[in-house]
């Protein structure tokens, strides 16, 4: 797999989640996926992803930045949502707050196998003081 297919991929699966096709989530992720090192299974990844859209009902997906070296892809996704009650252990409650997430993945025939992903906590934080 060449970086050009892994770029069309990695956009289709954004595409994906964006339009919650929870259905044809198994086209981009494996059915053994691990995140942040914890093994959550194509049915645990599912179920965290609908929780995800459940907190944050204007949840969108924006790549800002994106890097494909294989089986790598990088990217620096860009969220500008309001997440319901607590998020990330912050009390948002439905303020609009703008923050980031730096994410990498590892893809094996075409699909992600292991995701490590971190959330800029910290620009929330700075949103809700104001």
């Amino acid at each position: 797999m060449n970086s050009p297919d892994l770029d069309e991929i990695y956009r289709e699966y954004i595409a994906c989640l964006n339009s919650q096709d929870w259905q044809n989530l198994a086209c981009f992720v494996s059915d053994e996926v691990v995140h942040n090192g914890r093994r959550l299974g194509l049915s645990g990844y599912r179920s965290m992803l609908v929780h995800d859209f459940e907190q944050i009902p204007d949840l969108h997906f924006s790549i800002h930045l994106l890097v494909c070296e294989p089986p790598h892809v990088a990217a620096r996704l860009a969220f500008d949502c309001a997440p319901k009650g607590t998020f990330l252990g912050l009390d948002v409650n439905g303020r609009q707050v703008s923050f980031t997430e730096n994410v990498f993945y590892r893809f094996q025939t075409g699909k992600i196998t292991e995701v490590w992903s971190v959330i800029d906590k910290a620009a929330i934080e700075v949103q809700l003081k104001q």
